[in-house]
C-alpha cells in the first residue's frame, strides 16, 4: 500500500516542486529586471548629458512612426542597452520626436551630416512621411550632406530617402515602387452558407464599411470613391519624390509595362534598373558605401565604423522651467479609433480626451488648443463627449485649431467640427460623413443544427436576441436612430462650415475625401502641417511668444518593466527554441515569426489605409 501510495503521489509531488521552481524563477527574473533597471536609470541620470562623437546623425528608425506612441522610446532604449532586448520592428516612434531631433541636428556643430539607414523602418501614413520629409529638407538646406544607404527600399523608406543628397543601393538590392491599393474581404457567400443574417442600418451611398456583409465584391459607388483618393494619394507620392529626384513623375514611374520593358533591357537586374531609372545615385557594395561614409565623417576606432550617433542616442535639449513662457498652447491628441472605454494603446478614450480638453480650458496659462487628429472614427457617444468639450473650450475664448494627420474621417471629422480653423495635409483622408450599424443574428445557423430558441416576453423588444429573428419594430427603430444620427451629423458640419445641410449632404453620404479635395469642398480651411496649425493657433490667440504644452501620458516604471519583461522573455524563448528544439521545429517558429511580422506590417501607405477603412466602426 505504501509503495502504491508513493507511485501515485510522486508525480504530484514533483509537479508541485516544478511549479514552485517556475514561480520563484519568474519572481527572481522580475526582481533582477527591477534592480538592473534601477541601477541603469541611475547611471543614465548620473552621466547625462552624454558627450556626442562629432560626425553623422544616423537616422536608423526601427518600427513605425505615429503621432502618439504607446511607449516612450527613451524607456525602450534603456531596455535595449541594459537588458539586451531587441528593438522590435513594431516599435512606435513619435513623429514629433523625429522632427525635433532633425531640427536640432541641423544647427548642432557636433552633427556634420545625416545618414538614413531605414532597413528596419516599417512605415507611416503619408502625412507623417511628408512632415518628416519637411524636416529632412530643412536639414539639407543647412548645407550639411545627407545620404541614404540600404540593401533595398520599400515605398515608405524610399519616400524619406528621396530627400537626401545621395541614395546608395547595394548590387543585389531593389527599390520597391508599385503603387497603392485597397483590398477587403467580402463575406456574403460565407454568411449565406453559415445561415448568418446580417441586419445593416446605414445612411450614405459611399459608407462602404458594411459592404463586406452585403456583397461579394466592391460596389460601383465605393470603387469610384476609392479610386479617386487612392489615385490622388499616389500622385502626391510621385510628385513629391520626383521633385526631390529632379525628374518628372512620368520618369519616376512610367507604368508597369514600360517598367517591365526596362527590366528586360537589364536582364531583370533591379539594382541596375533603379540606377538607370534615376531612382538611386550609386550602386555599390556595403564595403564601398562604408568607405564613402568614413571619407565623409571619419573613422571611429571604438565603434569600428564611421563616426555617427544613432537617433535613439541623440536627444534634443528641452527648455527648463525657468525658460518656459507664461503663455502656452496645448497640444492634445486623438490618435486611433474612438471608444467609450478608457483610453488604451491605439484607442481614443472619449472621457480621457475630454478631461484633457477641460484641463486645458481651465488652465489660465493655456491660451489656445491645437487638437491633433489621426482617427478613422468610432463611437458616436464618445465622439460627442469630445466634441462638446472642445466646443466649451472655444466658447471660453480659447481658439481651437485642428491639425489632421493621415486620417480624420467619420467620427474623426465629427470631433473636428467645433474648431475655429481646420488644417489638413494634402494626403489626409477625411470626410466619410455618414453613419451605420450592424447586427448579426445566428438563428438560421442554430436551426440547421437542431438548436432553437423560444420563450415569453412582455413586448417584442424585450425578447431581442442574437439567436432569434429580430423584431420588425427593432429594425425600424435602429434605422430611424441611424438616420437621426446622420441628420445631426449634417447639422453639426453645416453649422461649423457655414453651409446648409443639403450642401453637406452632397459631399457627405459617407464619401471619403483626400485633403486636397476636402479643401475644395470646404470641409477644411487650409492645407498644411502641424507647424502651420501651431502658427494659426498663436495668431488667433495673439501670441508672440509661447511654449507648447503637450498632453502626453508618461509611462511609469511599471510600464517599462512590463514591456521589458515581455521583450526579455521573448528573447529567452527565442534562444531556447534555437538551442533546444529540433531544427525543423525551430525553423517553423522562425517562419511563423516572419509571417506574423509581414501580417502586421500594415504601415506601408496602401496597407495602412486599407486597414483603417476596413475597420471603420464609426458613424
Amino acid at each position: 500500500m505504501h509503495i502504491l501510495w508513493r507511485i501515485v503521489f510522486s508525480p504530484f509531488k514533483w509537479g508541485w516542486h516544478l511549479l514552485n521552481f517556475i514561480h520563484k524563477f519568474i519572481l527572481n527574473v522580475f526582481l533582477l529586471i527591477i534592480i538592473i533597471a534601477a541601477v541603469g536609470i541611475g547611471l543614465k541620470i548620473y552621466y547625462l548629458p552624454i558627450k556626442l562623437t562629432k560626425g553623422a546623425l544616423v537616422m536608423d528608425l526601427t518600427g513605425t512612426v505615429v503621432d502618439k506612441p504607446a511607449m516612450n522610446n527613451r524607456l525602450r532604449q534603456w531596455g535595449h542597452e541594459l537588458l539586451g532586448t531587441s528593438r522590435d520592428r513594431l516599435q512606435e516612434n513619435s513623429m514629433f520626436d523625429v522632427v525635433d531631433k532633425l531640427r536640432q541636428a541641423k544647427n548642432d556643430a557636433n552633427i556634420t551630416g545625416l545618414v538614413l539607414s531605414l532597413k528596419n523602418f516599417s512605415g507611416a501614413d503619408q502625412a507623417s512621411l511628408q512632415y518628416i520629409g519637411k524636416a529632412l529638407s530643412e536639414f539639407r538646406a543647412s548645407g550639411k550632406p545627407s545620404y541614404a544607404v540600404g540593401d533595398s527600399y520599400s515605398q515608405a523608406q524610399y519616400f524619406l530617402a528621396s530627400y537626401t543628397n545621395k541614395i546608395y543601393l547595394t548590387p543585389q538590392g531593389a527599390v520597391d515602387l508599385h503603387g497603392i491599393a485597397t483590398n477587403n474581404f467580402y463575406y456574403k457567400s460565407l454568411f449565406d452558407k453559415l445561415k448568418i443574417n446580417s441586419h445593416i442600418f446605414r445612411v450614405g451611398t459611399y459608407k462602404s464599411a458594411v459592404e463586406p456583409f452585403l456583397r461579394n465584391n466592391m460596389s460601383d459607388a465605393a470603387r469610384e470613391a476609392d479610386s479617386r483618393w487612392v489615385g490622388k494619394l499616389w500622385q502626391h507620392y510621385l510628385q513629391t519624390v520626383a521633385t526631390n529626384r529632379h525628374i518628372t513623375p512620368q520618369q519616376l514611374f512610367p507604368g508597369s509595362q514600360e517598367m517591365l520593358s526596362r527590366l528586360y533591357e537589364v536582364d531583370g537586374n533591379p539594382a541596375q534598373f533603379a540606377f538607370n531609372n534615376k531612382w538611386v545615385d550609386e550602386v555599390a557594395s556595403r564595403s564601398a558605401i562604408e568607405t564613402a561614409m568614413v571619407k565623409a565623417f571619419g573613422w571611429n576606432k571604438r565603434q569600428k565604423d564611421f563616426n555617427g550617433t544613432s537617433m535613439y542616442d541623440y536627444h534634443p535639449t528641452k527648455k527648463t522651467m525657468t525658460q518656459q513662457q507664461d503663455e502656452q498652447i496645448a497640444v492634445i491628441f486623438a490618435n486611433g479609433a474612438i471608444v467609450d472605454d478608457p483610453e488604451t494603446s491605439g484607442l481614443v478614450g472619449g472621457n480621457t480626451i475630454s478631461d484633457q480638453i477641460r484641463d486645458a480650458r481651465l488652465d489660465p496659462a493655456i491660451k489656445a488648443i491645437v487638437f491633433r487628429i489621426n482617427s478613422p472614427g468610432g463611437s458616436i457617444s464618445a465622439s460627442e463627449v469630445i466634441r462638446s468639450e472642445l466646443a466649451a473650450a472655444r466658447t471660453a475664448g480659447k481658439p481651437v485649431v485642428v491639425s489632421m494627420g493621415g486620417m480624420a474621417a467619420s467620427g474623426g471629422y465629427w470631433i473636428s467640427t467645433p474648431a475655429n480653423y481646420i488644417i489638413a495635409s494634402d494626403s489626409t483622408l477625411t470626410g466619410s460623413i455618414g453613419i451605420f450599424g450592424v447586427i448579426h443574428t445566428v438563428e438560421g445557423s442554430l436551426d440547421s443544427i437542431g438548436v432553437h430558441t423560444d420563450g415569453v416576453a412582455t413586448s417584442p423588444l424585450a425578447s431581442m436576441s442574437l439567436t432569434k429573428t429580430l423584431p420588425a419594430e427593432l429594425l425600424q427603430m435602429m434605422q430611424l436612430n441611424v438616420e437621426n444620427g446622420y441628420h445631426n451629423f449634417l447639422a453639426l458640419v453645416a453649422q461649423a462650415r457655414h453651409k446648409t445641410p443639403e450642401e453637406i449632404d452632397k459631399i457627405g453620404q459617407g464619401h471619403v475625401w483626400i485633403g486636397s479635395d476636402a479643401a475644395q469642398n470646404g470641409l477644411v480651411d487650409a492645407l498644411g502641417d502641424f507647424d502651420d496649425a501651431v502658427s494659426k493657433a498663436a495668431e488667433l490667440a495673439q501670441l508672440k511668444q509661447y511654449t507648447l504644452h503637450w498632453y502626453l501620458a508618461k509611462p511609469g516604471l511599471m510600464d517599462f518593466l512590463l514591456s521589458q519583461t515581455r521583450a526579455l522573455m521573448y528573447t529567452l524563448l527565442s534562444t531556447v527554441s534555437q538551442t533546444w528544439l529540433p531544427a525543423p521545429v525551430s525553423q517553423m517558429a522562425d517562419h511563423l515569426k516572419i509571417g506574423a511580422g509581414i501580417g502586421l506590417n500594415w504601415n506601408e501607405p496602401q496597407n495602412r489605409y486599407a486597414f483603417c477603412l476596413s475597420r471603420e466602426q464609426m458613424h
